[in-house]
């Protein structure tokens, strides 16, 4: 008897204890996300790594996106991604083709770039995990699990800078091994950003081929 008692203590402690893990990420989360909200605009610099072993895959670029509000710019291997709140712009300069599409909320399952940094408010259960010190500042990771047991990504490690509240980077592992880092270099905030960045100018792209799947 007193054996089956110490094994209900035991596991009712490490449920308790898992249970103000999970509060004390999703507690930091969210000042994350209202730091983040907070914002007029962000520009952010960041290295993108792909890496997948068993293929033998890795892929480093840099990359950069200006975000105000839903409507983003996205810089990265050579694309421009333009989206003005209601229609995604994708320029490929290299093929002088630029593919215009409406934006369907229903079908945007992965991480857009207007949910890069709150991304984790739905849809995922929260653990606190490893904290690393990266040159004198406190990172703090948060792993994240999606409840769809169908989503192609396995786990999401998000590490916060614990003084600023701004994501440090995030490290996604999917099902088929393929792991990608994307690590932020510059954070910029309020910046005095124009309009039409946002915005798709046809007169600029004379001799592209236009696909519309509007």
């Amino acid at each position: 008897m007193k054996k089956i008692f110490l094994l209900v203590a035991a596991i009712g402690l490490t449920s308790f204890a898992q249970a103000q893990n999970s509060a004390k990420a999703e507690k930091l989360l969210n000042e994350v996300s209202q730091k983040v909200k907070s914002y007029n605009n962000m520009v952010v610099d960041f290295k993108y790594t792909l890496e997948n072993t068993e293929e033998n895959i890795k892929q480093e670029t840099r990359g950069d996106v200006s975000l105000k509000g839903e409507l983003y710019r996205l810089n990265l291997m050579g694309i421009t991604r333009v989206f003005d709140g209601k229609k995604l712009y994708t320029i490929v300069p290299e093929d002088e083709e630029v593919t215009i599409s409406t934006y369907n909320p229903k079908n945007d399952q992965g991480i857009t770039p207007s949910k890069m940094l709150t991304f984790y408010e739905d849809g995922y259960t929260y653990k606190w995990d490893i904290t690393q010190n990266v040159k004198g500042r406190t990172i703090q990771y948060i792993k994240l699990n999606p409840m769809d047991s169908d989503a192609e990504i396995k786990e999401i490690l998000l590490g916060v800078d614990v003084q600023t509240k701004h994501i440090y980077n995030l490290i996604q592992q999917q099902d088929n091994g393929t792991k990608v880092t994307i690590r932020v270099n510059t954070f910029k905030t309020n910046e005095p950003l124009s309009n039409k960045l946002f915005s798709f100018d046809e007169n600029k792209y004379n001799g592209y081929y236009i696909n519309r799947l509007e």
